[in-house]
C-alpha cells in the first residue's frame, strides 16, 4: 500500500472578491466542517512564547462543541519555534509534521522531524521546536486533558513516522481501508489515539458507524463523501471535520487518489458522569 510522501498543508491568503461567498461550512449540535478554503490568514491566531508563528484552531472544548481536545494546525516561518510551547501542567500532545523540517529537543534528546513525523508528548513533558529548514514548517499539535488513573503509568515520549508503522487493513477489506497506528490500542495508559486512515479509491466505511469517541478529522489527502447524521457532504484535502460522541458517521472515497485522514478519538476511561447530578 502507498504511505506517507504527501500530506495536505494549508494555503492561507484569502480568496478574490470574485469567488462566492456559499461554501460547505457547517457547524451544528452533532459535526462541524471547516473547508480546507475557510482557512484564510484572517482568521489565525498568536500562542505566547511562540516566535514566528501562527495557527488555526480547529477545535477547543466549549458548550456544544469539543468535549476532550484541541486541535492546532501550526505554521512556523524559518528560524520560528518556541522554547516553552505551554505553560500548564496536565497537558499530553501529539505532534504531526505535513511540510517543512523541523527540530524538537526532549530532555537531553534532539530529534529532526521530517513530513509524516510523529510525536507523543506526555504530560510531564519539557520540550522545545525550532523551524530549521529555509522555508515553513507546518504541522497538527493535537492536546488533550490527560485523565490519570491510579496504578497505570502515563505513556513514555516517543517519535515515529508514517512510514515505519504497519498499515493494518481493516477485516474483509483486502487492503482497500487500512488504519496506522501509533500506540497499541491495548495499552490502557493511552487515553487518546491519533491514527492515519486511508481508503483506496471506490473504499468505504459501509454502514454508519455510532460510538462513543468523539472524532477531530483532518483530511490529508483525496476526496470523499461523508455521511454525517444522514447528511451527505462531498470532502477534500485540507478539510476538517468534528464529529461529537455518537454522531452517525459514514464515507466512501471518491477517487482517483487515496483518500487519507489524521484522525483523533479518546479512548479507554470512563465517561465522566458528575453532570447527572443536575439532570432531573
Amino acid at each position: 500500500m502507498e504511505k506517507g510522501g504527501y500530506y495536505y498543508s494549508p494555503i492561507g491568503g484569502l480568496p478574490n472578491q470574485e469567488e462566492l461567498t456559499l461554501g460547505k461550512a457547517k457547524f451544528n449540535a452533532s459535526y462541524l466542517v471547516i473547508p480546507s478554503r475557510s482557512l484564510t490568514d484572517i482568521v489565525t491566531s498568536l500562542l505566547p512564547f511562540w516566535e514566528k508563528t501562527r495557527l488555526w484552531v480547529l477545535a477547543r472544548p466549549m458548550s456544544g462543541f469539543s468535549h476532550t481536545f484541541a486541535h492546532y494546525l501550526m505554521e512556523v516561518e524559518e528560524g520560528g519555534g518556541s522554547d516553552l510551547p505551554r505553560d500548564d501542567d496536565g497537558v499530553e500532545s501529539v505532534l504531526f509534521v505535513t511540510e517543512g523540517l523541523l527540530e524538537l529537543k526532549y530532555g537531553e534528546g534532539v530529534f529532526i522531524l521530517t513530513p509524516g513525523s510523529y510525536v507523543y508528548l506526555p504530560p510531564s513533558s519539557d520540550w522545545e521546536l525550532l523551524n530549521i529548514g529555509d522555508s515553513r514548517a507546518v504541522f497538527h499539535w493535537i492536546l488533550k486533558q490527560y485523565e490519570f488513573v491510579s496504578g497505570i503509568p502515563e505513556p513514555e515520549f516517543f517519535v515515529s513516522h508514517d512510514d515505519k508503522q504497519q498499515a493494518i487493513a481493516m477485516p474483509e477489506t483486502n487492503g482497500a481501508w487500512t488504519t496506522t497506528r501509533f500506540v497499541d490500542p491495548n495499552d490502557l495508559g493511552h487515553d487518546m489515539h491519533v491514527n492515519i486512515v486511508t481508503f483506496q479509491p471506490g473504499a468505504s466505511i459501509p454502514f454508519l458507524e455510532t460510538h462513543v469517541m468523539e472524532h477531530g478529522i483532518f483530511i490529508l489527502e483525496g476526496k470523499a463523501v461523508y455521511n454525517l447524521n444522514g447528511d451527505w457532504i462531498e470532502v477534500e484535502e485540507g478539510d476538517y471535520l468534528w464529529l461529537r460522541a455518537f454522531c452517525p458517521q459514514a464515507c466512501y472515497a471518491a477517487g482517483p487518489s487515496q483518500f487519507k485522514y489524521l484522525l483523533y478519538k479518546d479512548v479507554n476511561r470512563h465517561p465522566k458522569l458528575s453532570n447527572l447530578s443536575n439532570m432531573r
